[in-house]
């Protein structure tokens, strides 16, 4: 089994739109967050900060811990590949330093990441976003929950 492993996540909401990365599969279009693993030695604002680079090509600005979320793989829908996959997730509030930045190109993309997109808040029922309950959060305008605990 592998060792339990963290992600930072980056939650960047501008103008009633929700910014994220675009990856495609064997089902289609799906929706994450920005962001990816800590590695050693990494405050997790860093590893947030430095993802964001990374997959978005935009600098960001590291604000409160919005939500933890554990990712236990036999437990949800990819339990065929992904049975030994326990990852524990911290989303963070963030912004873009250049709000006006049209262009996100990031200097070392996901292997299935596509493109990186604004999607409306209210159209976040719409699509397939992971985890979508984050995103049903985020449209309910309700915050308040801090550990999630394993969902999706």
């Amino acid at each position: 089994m592998k060792p339990i492993r963290n992600s930072a996540k980056a939650v960047i909401v501008q103008d009633g739109r929700l910014l994220v990365i675009r990856l495609e599969d064997q089902y289609g279009a799906a929706y994450v967050f920005p962001g990816g693993g800590q590695e050693k030695g990494e405050e997790l604002k860093d590893a947030v900060a430095r993802e964001c680079l990374e997959e978005i090509g935009q600098a960001v600005i590291v604000g409160e811990l919005l939500h933890i979320r554990e990712y236990i793989g036999k437990n949800h829908e990819f339990a065929e590949w992904d049975a030994d996959v326990h990852q524990v997730e911290f989303y963070f509030e963030c912004k873009l330093i250049d709000p006006k930045a049209t262009i996100f190109e990031g200097s070392s993309p996901d292997d299935h990441q596509v493109a990186v997109e604004w999607i409306p808040l209210e159209e976040l029922s719409q699509v397939r976003l992971y985890p979508k309950t984050i995103g049903e959060l985020l449209q309910n305008k309700n915050s308040s929950r801090i550990y999630l605990g394993d969902l999706n």
